[in-house]
């Protein structure tokens, strides 16, 4: 058993506050550690109430929470899961830890209150605080440079996929710009070919005709003379049809064509044109028209007439003499089919791709006279009115062009 000398110098020695208090909440000893703490001397302290060493602001309810526990007192240690502050000589808060014992002597309940100055304590979980704060902080700044690195990451990705995008795009253009100029370059040949061609053969024709139209003078050589005009005017006819396709292609490709809608009846621009077309039939060849549908249509009347005469002067100049050209005509809501149908050299698979390009001939219809232009014109024409063109030939027995349009108001 411990002597009441050993009890002393453990009350006196020990590193944790001790106050000892009555059921009235009025301090009976303070040992040497608790003075410390508050920075009272044990003189000031025994007597007055415990609420002495409260803050202000938790004294109202502090004796109530004393009552309670005299009423059930138990062992345990105090402010669990929230901060305890007490309160210094001079004011000032002092955060503590506080655990409570009790005993009865003489009938009298005494409170036992240890208590722990955790300043440092706190002065350390508020610098791990603080450096967590720092911490998230920087993490924060971390994230958003992070995410700024991935936005110009992006961003410069994105550039760069714009820039090669651009550039693909300009080695498109630059291989189509190469692509063009070799078909210009193949155009321009073409239509050197083309036009050495068929300007020196009319132009010879022409020449020599007239110069033995001089040699016959008698008037009983008429008919050679006759016959002689004759070479010459289709020459000269000839010569002017190129030109007209020239002319023609020119004002499409400066634009100068446009499509000038009105009505008109379509059997009587087909009848029209078959008989202005008459003078160039090969003997025994004719014309067979079959009209069906509305006869008033609404498109370029003009326009549709030089495309049914350039359909129409093909099928007669590759077609055989003694042999039908048929005209298949179709009007039905609103839109017009045209045919041109002929029983000709016809085309063959390989050339019929290129058939509608510029200055272009078929490979079997070399000696045989044109431009090249025709069904490319047809096309352009076509195409202005809205339209579409389609094809179908096969070699030796003919070739089929139709048009569609629409023709209602």
């Amino acid at each position: 058993m411990l002597d009441h000398s050993h009890l002393e110098s453990l009350f006196e020695n020990a590193t944790e506050g001790i106050i000892l208090t009555n059921r009235k909440g009025e301090i009976v000893l303070v040992n040497p550690a608790a003075s410390n703490i508050f920075n009272y001397t044990p003189k000031e302290l025994i007597g007055k109430t415990i609420e002495i060493l409260i803050p202000n602001r938790f004294r109202p309810k502090h004796e109530g929470h004393r009552n309670n526990f005299h009423a059930h007192p138990q062992n345990r240690a105090m402010g669990a899961g929230r901060d305890l502050f007490g309160k210094k000589k001079d004011g000032s808060d002092v955060p503590v830890e506080v655990s409570l014992s009790h005993y009865q002597k003489d009938g009298e309940t005494f409170v036992i209150a240890f208590i722990i100055d955790i300043t440092r304590r706190k002065e350390i979980e508020m610098n791990l605080l603080e450096k967590q704060t720092e911490l998230e902080s920087v993490t924060n700044d971390i994230r958003k440079l992070n995410a700024e690195l991935e936005a110009k990451v992006n961003e410069r990705t994105l550039i760069l996929k714009e820039a090669l995008e651009k550039l693909e795009e300009s080695q498109l253009e630059l291989s189509e710009a190469l692509d063009k100029e070799k078909q210009l370059n193949e155009i321009k040949s073409r239509f050197v070919s083309m036009a050495s061609h068929e300007f020196r053969t009319p132009l010879s024709t022409v020449l020599s005709s007239a110069s033995l139209l001089s040699k016959y003078t008698a008037a009983e050589e008429q008919e050679k003379r006759d016959r002689h005009i004759k070479k010459i005017r289709d020459s000269v006819k000839h010569l002017n049809d190129i030109l007209n396709d020239f002319l023609s292609l020119g004002k499409l490709d400066e634009g100068k064509v446009a499509a000038d809608l009105c009505e008109f009846n379509g059997r009587e621009l087909i009848e029209d044109t078959m008989e202005e077309i008459k003078g160039l039939l090969k003997p025994g060849q004719y014309l067979i028209n079959s009209y069906s549908g509305d006869e008033i249509l609404f498109s370029d009347k003009k326009l549709l007439k030089n495309v049914l005469f350039n359909l129409l002067s093909n099928a007669i100049k590759f077609s055989e003499p003694e042999s039908p050209i048929t005209i298949n005509s179709l009007t039905s809501s609103g839109i017009t089919s045209l045919s041109v149908i002929d029983r000709g050299i016809g085309i063959s698979k390989d050339d019929q791709e290129h058939l509608f390009s510029s200055f272009f001939r078929g490979a079997n219809a070399a000696n045989i006279q044109g431009t090249g232009l025709g069904l490319h014109i047809v096309r352009r024409y076509v195409d202005l009115l809205g339209g579409t063109t389609k094809l179908h030939s096969e070699l030796n027995k003919g070739t089929t062009v139709t048009v569609e349009f629409p023709s209602a108001r």
